[in-house]
């Protein structure tokens, strides 16, 4: 019935006591099979090695399911991301150097000593506070969206491969990121801007160059964080299906360990040029017809044309050592936070 959020009651054949199914068991998890039939889901499972069938009464998990699931991943992304932070920094100002022209560009090592040198220590922590506010939404949403977009799929067309997965990363991503960009903006401009403080720096983005300047770059921005979730989580995904098929691995953290290491290494090859022209467009200014770029296909065919096709990798490796790092840290903590909270693997 409509507004009952009691966990579901199913019994087992041959078994005499019935047992309360959290519907999160079947709407969250990986569950062996799902029909429809006579107007309901049926969730099949297996037990003790016979397939059974267990009628939920309604499609919606508990509240505090729910909760915990968004919870333990907005916090796994925003642990990962104060440890990682300062690598996110280097990432932007080796992203914002020779903007518009060719030259000899600095490397990581090389923009490290001199932020150290020009601005302190305390400029690695540049934009810290939004880019912790944005972890938790962002990090909540992207991860929290995946599996339940990816058992609506599954329902839809009846099948959990590898497409599947991309196509409800992407889903996931876009939609998480639509939700949070000015906060992205904000942290970004932070980023390259020492004495800027967060609530000054919206009002006068606002008074200058509108409402719209928070949205700045959401398109590159979507489609990156479309790419990342489809890349990171169905490559994470299908690396531990793989492993526990084909390896001795088992689930724990050995297997979480050399999924992460893989999510992340592919995820940084297809997001790196996306990332760059993202953070181009919003750290762009609207000041009448001073507009080097229109948009991101624009952004991406002037990169090449005057900086050269391997500009769109500036801060390449910033980014690896960043995302690389970053991902091994979410899925690792994510894992051990949802085992500790009652909840299923990835």
């Amino acid at each position: 019935m409509i507004g009952d959020i009691s966990p579901p009651v199913a019994s087992i054949p041959g078994s005499p006591d019935p047992f309360a199914f959290d519907l999160s068991m079947c709407f969250m998890l990986n569950i062996v099979n799902r029909d429809f039939i006579a107007g309901r889901y049926v969730c099949v499972v297996v037990v003790e090695g016979n397939a059974q069938a267990m009628n939920p009464k309604n499609l919606l998990p508990p509240l505090s399911t729910v909760a915990t699931h968004f919870g333990t991943s907005g916090l796994s992304v925003a642990l990962a991301t104060g440890v990682t932070h300062p690598l996110d920094v280097l990432k932007v100002r080796l992203q914002m150097q020779h903007v518009g022209q060719r030259g000899p560009l600095l490397g990581m090592t090389g923009i490290f000593l001199q932020l150290m040198k020009q601005e302190g220590p305390r400029s690695l922590y540049l934009g810290l506070t939004p880019a912790l506010t944005r972890s938790v939404l962002y990090g909540g949403l992207r991860l929290g969206l995946y599996e339940p977009t990816k058992v609506c799929f599954d329902w839809a067309f009846e099948s959990t491969n590898v497409l599947v997965k991309i196509a409800s990363g992407a889903f996931a991503g876009a939609v998480s990121t639509a939700l949070t960009n000015p906060v992205e903006v904000v942290k970004i401009r932070l980023q390259m801007n020492p004495n800027a403080v967060p609530i000054a720096e919206v009002r006068e983005m606002v008074s200058k160059e509108g409402i719209g300047a928070l949205w700045k770059g959401v398109g590159p921005a979507m489609v990156r964080a479309a790419a990342l979730t489809a890349s990171q989580l169905a490559t994470y995904d299908e690396t531990k299906r793989i492993l526990v098929k084909r390896s001795s691995l088992e689930e724990g953290f050995q297997l979480h360990l050399c999924s992460s290491v893989v999510a992340g290494v592919v995820s940084t090859l297809i997001t790196a040029p996306i990332d760059m022209i993202k953070t181009r467009l919003m750290l762009q200014q609207n000041s009448g017809s001073v507009r080097i770029y229109r948009n991101g296909f624009h952004c991406g065919y002037k990169v090449i044309r005057k900086e050269g096709p391997l500009a769109l990798y500036k801060g390449g490796f910033a980014i690896f050592a960043r995302l690389g790092p970053q991902t091994m840290i979410t899925f690792i903590l994510c894992e051990k936070l949802r085992s500790l909270a009652g909840l299923h693997k990835m």
